[in-house]
């Protein structure tokens, strides 16, 4: 590996593993951050200003708090020729602002998710996914392979956040319903650490329910319901009122119920449960509707 000059925007949790893992290699490295004591202990030149850090490198990792931050860094900077790397997490849109912003500045651009705790970053337990500039990922693969597993998803800016805005909620959706367990645990008099090992268990074997129910949504076919709408209403509403007894509800069981009965409701209760997903975009039109409505 040929020891490039590489640089780092942004030195919080995440930036400082980043340009670490570039040191371990044997890279040049170059540091900029508001705050230049995030850079203590670095074995990286400081810079004064961005402009300055990404006029070092030819590839330049940004990691800030946000979209707004990572603009707010890189307005007035000279990006010619350089590939810049956004590890900064927003949304499909954003990345495809900075992407046309990029391009319009005469860099390439490529947007990462990261799957990984800072501590991790340069491990085998390191993920990012990317989009944006296929030339990035293919000048700079070495590199970015120092960082953790490499997974390039297309030319669209916008699509790795996409992938990580639906995992997250996801994962944000998971560990609600872990803590509302917690809860309900406690209530009952049980430890959490007892009822944990079952939960895992149980969730475990709900993998195959989510590989079909994945499938059903793709092709858009419900009728084959092993787990049909209505009978999870009925589970639903018996949850909800056990949790109220129990003096721990939870909104995010009222949300579900919700969405379950949007589907009742247009005479779809026999389907499979997979297609509550299409209530999201009942309730997305019920909004837009309303809107729409305020305006007139």
């Amino acid at each position: 590996m040929t020891s490039e000059a590489i640089t780092v925007l942004g030195l919080g949790n995440l930036g400082r593993a980043l340009a670490e893992a570039f040191v371990r290699a044997g890279h040049p490295v170059t540091v900029w951050n508001r705050s230049a004591a995030k850079a203590s202990g670095l074995a990286a030149t400081v810079a004064g200003s961005a402009a300055e850090a990404v006029a070092a490198s030819g590839l330049v990792v940004v990691a800030v708090l946000d979209h707004q931050a990572a603009q707010e860094v890189l307005r007035g900077v000279d990006v010619r020729g350089r590939a810049l790397v956004n590890l900064t997490s927003g949304t499909p849109g954003e990345a495809r602002e900075l992407a046309e912003w990029a391009a319009a500045n005469g860099a390439d651009y490529l947007h990462g998710a990261v799957y990984a705790v800072p501590q991790t970053i340069g491990t085998d337990a390191s993920s990012i996914i990317y989009s944006g500039s296929p030339a990035v990922p293919e000048r700079w693969r070495e590199p970015l392979a120092l960082l953790g597993k490499v997974t390039f998803l297309g030319a669209d800016a916008g699509r790795a956040s996409g992938y990580d805005v639906a995992i997250l909620s996801g994962m944000y959706g998971l560990l609600g319903g872990f803590l509302h367990a917690a809860a309900l645990a406690r209530a009952g008099g049980i430890p959490v650490t007892e009822l944990t090992p079952m939960l895992l268990s149980w969730l475990e074997d709900l993998q195959p329910a989510l590989t079909t129910f994945a499938e059903e949504i793709d092709a858009g076919s419900y009728d084959n319901a092993e787990s049909s709408i209505a009978m999870n209403r009925s589970g639903v509403a018996t949850l909800i009122r056990a949790t109220e007894a129990q003096g721990v509800p939870f909104a995010g069981l009222d949300a579900l119920q919700a969405l379950v009965d949007l589907q009742i409701d247009s005479g779809h209760g026999e389907a499979s449960l997979s297609r509550v997903v299409e209530s999201f975009g009942l309730v997305s039109q019920g909004l837009a509707g309303g809107q729409q409505e305020d305006r007139q």
